[in-house]
């Protein structure tokens, strides 16, 4: 099944480029004079690519609790302090993981090489260590050295039957430009959607973040806010969680965020 959504999803992709090749070529050679074509080539070439991947997309990221899956890249202890924006971080990530447990999300968390660079920061959870200590209890937070988070363990890990289905991935974490980009990456690889929370990563330098957002955006992940995901994920004010949802969007919005905070200066 998988193999087969990957090809049709690569068919298309191609046969969506060539048709915008040959527009673009007829275009090119019939309106542009010779001494300018050299130098519109290439900027052109860079939009029809960035064309071909939105046109390719076989859905419009819509989301929904029961084919979704969150996954929590390495907030660790050593890098809190060293993150652009790291406090916004890791409230943002409370906010997200408190979000899956009212909407029963299951929640995959990772850490990179925990003996540098320390455990999970227990504050991305409302219930601190014990919620990691469930994760860990559920076979759900793993170690890795890998810069990914798709290790051999976390994939065997979805394509279990519990999570087989769940084929909306929720991106959050550190570092935007490395593991999150990576992981981001993989997962489209396999066939995965992937919804990247904007104010929920982050990297230690603010061009670094910008420039991983702008790559895995154009590689076809959706790029959204915590924010924006709860409502999705819920769709109507009928949602029997409602309430409970929009309690904790409350509380966020009542906390520091960096972020926003960035466009009223």
């Amino acid at each position: 099944m998988l193999g087969n959504r990957n090809s049709s999803r690569i068919f298309l992709q191609v046969l969506t480029f060539l048709l915008l090749l040959r527009e673009f070529v007829t275009s090119f050679l019939t309106t542009t004079p010779t001494s300018s074509r050299r130098a519109s080539f290439h900027d052109t070439s860079i939009n029809m690519s960035a064309a071909a991947s939105r046109l390719a997309r076989s859905s419009v990221g819509k989301i929904t609790p029961q084919t979704s899956l969150f996954f929590l890249c390495d907030i660790q202890d050593r890098f809190r302090p060293l993150m652009y924006n790291g406090e916004t971080i890791v409230t943002t990530a409370q906010y997200l993981t408190s979000m899956a447990s009212e909407l029963s999300v299951p929640v995959v968390a990772s850490q990179q090489y925990t003996k540098v660079f320390g455990p999970t920061v227990t504050d991305c959870f409302a219930n601190g260590q014990q919620d990691i200590d469930k994760l860990v209890a559920q076979g759900q937070l793993f170690e890795k050295k890998k810069f990914s988070m798709i290790t051999d363990e976390v994939q065997a890990l979805i394509e279990t039957d519990d999570f087989k289905n769940r084929n909306s991935i929720v991106l959050f974490g550190i570092e935007a430009h490395v593991c999150v980009q990576q992981t981001c990456l993989d997962l489209l690889e396999m066939g995965k959607e992937v919804h990247v929370i904007c104010d929920g990563v982050s990297s230690q330098q603010p061009f670094d973040r910008e420039i991983a957002l702008e790559r895995m955006a154009s590689a076809g992940a959706y790029l959204t806010t915590a924010q924006s995901l709860a409502f999705m994920l819920m769709q109507t004010a009928d949602h029997p969680n409602f309430k409970a949802v929009s309690k904790l969007t409350v509380n966020h919005m009542k906390l520091p965020n960096a972020f926003n905070d960035a466009y009223k200066k």
